[in-house]
This record gives structure tokens, sequence and C-alpha cells, in this order.
């Protein structure tokens, strides 16, 4: 197996689900998927899609930031996940803010449900090196 080393913040929702909220492999660190929970509350923001995206973002960023990276900078692979694709556009609003001139690549699916019956989720892959 290759040497991973687990990545955990309290500035991330934490759970009692069998998972890492990050695993890092050399210079490559996985995130977990993330709902828009605020770890200091461990509740669903409240606001629309949009606002909802952007906690999520904040939540992969603290992973990114605690394996030693710089944020949402390092991301080179999202996946995002919607329960409506009628919310791809206000996603893509609130995404493309986030990120500069080279976005990470990116995929984009609609899902039947997700945890919490959130309305999005997004895992992203990180280079650290």
């Amino acid at each position: 197996m290759a040497d991973t080393e687990p990545v955990e913040t309290d500035e991330a929702p934490n759970n009692d689900n069998p998972y890492s909220q990050g695993v890092r492999d050399g210079d490559t660190l996985y995130v977990s998927g993330y709902g828009p929970v605020d770890p200091k509350t461990d509740e669903v923001v409240d606001g629309d899609v949009g606002t909802q995206t952007g906690q999520v973002l904040d939540n992969i960023a603290a992973v990114v930031d605690e394996a030693g990276g710089n944020g949402l900078e390092d991301l080179v692979k999202v996946t995002v996940y919607l329960t409506d694709l009628e919310d791809y556009e206000r996603v893509n609003d609130a995404y493309g803010a986030r990120f500069g001139d080279t976005p990470p690549a990116r995929v984009c699916v609609e899902v039947s449900r997700l945890p919490e019956d959130v309305r999005v989720e997004l895992d992203a892959i990180a280079s650290l090196g």
C-alpha cells in the first residue's frame, strides 16, 4: 500500500462516518466530499445554492491548508454533485468567483440525493508539490 497520511482539521466539518477528511499520498491530496456544512455549528448553512457552494469551497480549502497547501490554489481536479442541474449556473457563478484564470479540471454530475438532503457537494484532488 502507498505511504498515505490522513489529514484532519477542526476547520472543516467532521463526523462519525468511517472516512478521512483528506488523505495525502506524497504530493497529492485527495479531499473527501463536502456539503455546505459550517464546521463551527455542524449545520447546513442558510442561503441559496451559490452561498452553499462557497461554504463547500471553504471546507475543501481548510483541508488543503491543513495538509500544508495553499487552499483552492492547489486544486487540480474537482467533482461537483448537484441534485438539480437547474442549479448549474448559480454554482458556476459561485465557483468561478473563487478561482483565477486557471481553474482546476472539473466534472459536474446530477445525482438523485445527497446526505442531509443538501443540493450541492464537491470533492477535490490537490497537488501540494
